[in-house]
């Protein structure tokens, strides 16, 4: 019946119960729902606990590859070292030293890549059971003591097997070491040589420095300059050390002096005798103009030529000049008929009547001429002029004469020097080009995993704890005590980069022992060696930066510096060396597990878990009546077996190997991977505990349970 006047209360109470039913029942879906979705999360929890122990295993790997590395450049910076100490006798012992220890270094380099491999080998065999004994320790961890929940699970990592880590020696560090034994000798005795020769032009240039301006304010060319022809400035430098001067500052003084002498010149009184003086000294400083004007110096970092023309000192010298030929005097006829020469045209012999021509000294000591009685001049009176200044230390012409004689034996001694320095630069140069391939070749020489878990983890989890909907929702709208039966779930985790900060830190703590033990006490090669290793692992991720900070660094403890130049040379030599590298920094980012959806995982990994199943059946044969029992069964009887075998075996650790790079007697860095707790203590059981669960909810949805 229809009516539009009122309600029926039992239409009501049909509604209000079918309402309150829903709610109720909706309300116990959601928490049946909401306590079953746990376990994804527990899932999702073992496998990136799976996963994190491959993450930690390429941070090892990175710290082997950086000990690898640095370890290469290291030893041949090292060699690059000694290959520059070679080119100084004073560093030739510390060279000797140095090549000893770069050899030692690659010798342990070869030694502990060797080893590293192994041991990382070995630590790769069974990552996969680590993995699954952290993800089956997490499960558990996360089951309730209450009974609420009794989880239990699993993780595989693939590909379950990793490649081989191979790392071959270092050859062209070989080839380097034997081309330094063949060619250390010779460098030596080069450089030995070519030190001699620099210290006798040293000191030749010393002598000349001293008699240019060195011995202000004592007599020199500076303080002559300056009182005899007021010479300033420009004209006539000052310099205090030996290290900013040079022959051609001596030069230019002499150059600029004699012009100035010339226009100076004026007679010092006006006796007959003085101004035949006075024109003798012009006549002479004309002649010093163009002679000296004659000279010049060319020097460069590899050579040295100059010219400093020799004035004539006495009569005897300035026979062989223009002053004894050149026809410049006058001549005079006597009343007698007799010829005269006279000093000059203002003499009062030559005044009283014009000269007759004009003729040389050469002309008056060859010919019939009488002497002068007003002048008397004779080749003696030119000759005297040059004594006057040349043979006293007081004359210009004393030092400037010693800086001529000492110009040429500084070219001679330099010009001996050049073959031997050539040879020695000739020779390093070639080694230090082989230690620039080296360092190119040290790159391709690296510590590169392909582990087992590079594409990731898949993990299942299961909890077989009674839920019972009603036990925990009890209503009297909702009717039934059933209970929810097992829960299941499956989640996977790959690894993603991460802040390098992490592996930077890794690193560096490698040399805690290290520099405590070997780096504060170390002196000498020792010192130089174990302080360029320290700033190549500590800044291993700034790539050839830290390299050449390292080998400046080097470099600036070593004496180098050498009258030869050799020592510099070779130091500049070796940073242009570095300077040409291409190195790059170390790839140092910190690898994190993340959740990924799990065909991610498994489309990338192409044979699947049939390569784990496919090795469990093979190994049918080693469990007997196992090997009756159905494949999943007997994977999982490997797998545990397997795991408990490797705890086992690496209760105490994992050795991966030992670092000594001066050789036994050194200081050495043990590279010891200690496993957690867990994996010790608790782990054995976690593994037998959730084997036996998986192979019991296998048998219980539809499979058959065999006694064991």
């Amino acid at each position: 019946m229809r009516s539009e006047e009122g309600l029926s209360t039992v239409g009501m109470v049909f509604a209000l119960l079918i309402t309150l039913s829903l709610i109720f029942t909706g309300a116990q879906v959601y928490d049946v729902e909401s306590k079953s979705a746990h376990i994804q999360n527990v899932a999702d929890a073992a496998a990136l606990a799976a996963e994190n122990e491959v993450a930690e295993f390429y941070i090892v790997v990175r710290l082997c590859d950086a000990l690898v590395l640095t370890m290469s450049l290291t030893g041949i910076a090292t060699m690059g070292l000694g290959v520059a100490a070679l080119c100084t006798p004073a560093t030739a012992p510390l060279a000797d030293r140095l090549i000893k220890a770069a050899t030692d270094i690659f010798d342990a380099r070869n030694s502990f890549a060797s080893r590293a491999a192994s041991g990382l080998n070995g630590f790769q065999a069974i990552l996969p059971f680590l993995s699954a004994v952290n993800a089956s320790s997490v499960v558990q961890a996360n089951s309730s003591n209450a009974g609420e929940a009794a989880y239990f699970g699993f993780a595989v990592v693939l590909p379950v097997e990793g490649s081989e880590i191979e790392v071959g020696p270092l050859d062209a560090a070989d080839d380097l070491v034997r081309s330094v034994e063949e060619n250390e000798e010779r460098i030596k005795q080069a450089a030995e040589l070519a030190e001699e020769a620099a210290g006798e032009a040293k000191e030749e240039k010393r002598k000349a420095f001293l008699a240019d301006c060195g011995n202000d304010p004592g007599f020199c060319m500076y303080e002559r300059a300056e009182s005899l022809a007021g010479l300033s400035g420009l004209d006539n430098p000052l310099y205090r050390s030996i290290d900013t001067w040079s022959f051609s500052v001596a030069l230019k003084r002499a150059q600029a002096y004699y012009p100035a002498r010339l226009a100076q010149e004026a007679p010092e009184g006006s006796s007959t005798e003085e101004l035949a003086r006075s024109a003798l000294r012009k006549r002479f400083y004309q002649y010093a103009v163009r002679e000296i004007g004659r000279g010049y110096v060319r020097e460069t970092d590899e050579s040295f030529e100059a010219s400093f023309p020799l004035l004539a000192k006495n009569t005897e010298e300035m026979r062989s000049t223009d002053l004894y030929t050149e026809p410049v005097y006058p001549i005079s006829v006597g009343d007698e008929g007799s010829t005269v020469m006279h000093a000059w045209s203002g003499c009062p012999n030559v005044s009283a009547g014009q000269p007759s021509s004009f003729g040389s000294i050469y002309q008056m000591e060859t010919g019939s001429f009488q002497t002068c009685s007003a002048c008397g001049f004779t080749a003696a009176s030119l000759g005297k002029v040059a004594a006057a200044t040349t043979s006293i230390e007081s004359g210009f012409e004393y030092h400037y004469r010693i800086v001529a004689t000492a110009a040429d034996a500084y070219q001679k001694a330099k010009e001996k020097e050049k073959p031997y320095a050539d040879e020695a630069k000739s020779l390093t140069r070639t080694l230090l080009d082989q230690v620039g391939d080296a360092f190119s070749g040290a790159a391709s020489y690296r510590i590169e995993a392909n582990p087992p878990g590079r594409y990731g983890a898949v993990s299942f989890a299961a909890d077989v704890s009674d839920l019972s909907a009603a036990a925990r929702f009890p209503s009297s709208f909702v009717k039934g005590g059933d209970s929810v039966g097992a829960r299941a779930a499956l989640s996977a985790a790959t690894l993603a980069s991460d802040d390098p900060e992490e592996g930077k830190t890794v690193i560096a703590s490698a040399l805690d022992s290290f520099d405590s033990g070997a780096t504060g006490a170390a002196v000498g090669a020792l010192g130089i060696v174990a302080d360029l290793w320290s700033s190549l692992l500590l800044f291993y991720s700034e790539g050839i930066e830290a390299l050449q900070r390292g080998t400046e660094q080097a470099l600036s403890r070593m004496p180098l510096a050498s009258e030869s130049g050799l020592g510099t040379w070779a130091a500049h030599a070796l940073s242009g060396v570095l300077e040409s590298l291409g190195l790059n920094p170390a790839k140092l980012d910190s690898p994190k597990p993340v959740l990924v959806n799990t065909a991610h995982v498994l489309i990338a990994d192409t044979s699947g878990f049939s390569s784990m199943l496919l090795a469990a059946k093979e190994q049918g044969i080693v469990l007997g009546d196992a090997a009756d029992a159905d494949l999943y069964t007997t994977a999982l009887s490997v797998l545990e077996a397997s795991s408990l075998d490797a705890l086992f075996d690496f209760e105490a650790g994992i050795k991966i190997a030992v670092v000594q790079p001066f050789g036994d007697a050194g200081p050495s860095i043990p590279l010891t991977i200690a496993l957690p707790s867990w994996a010790t203590a608790a782990a054995g059981q976690a593994i037998r505990s959730s084997v036996d669960r998986m192979k019991a909810v296998y048998a219980q949805t539809g499979g058959v349970r065999r006694w064991e």
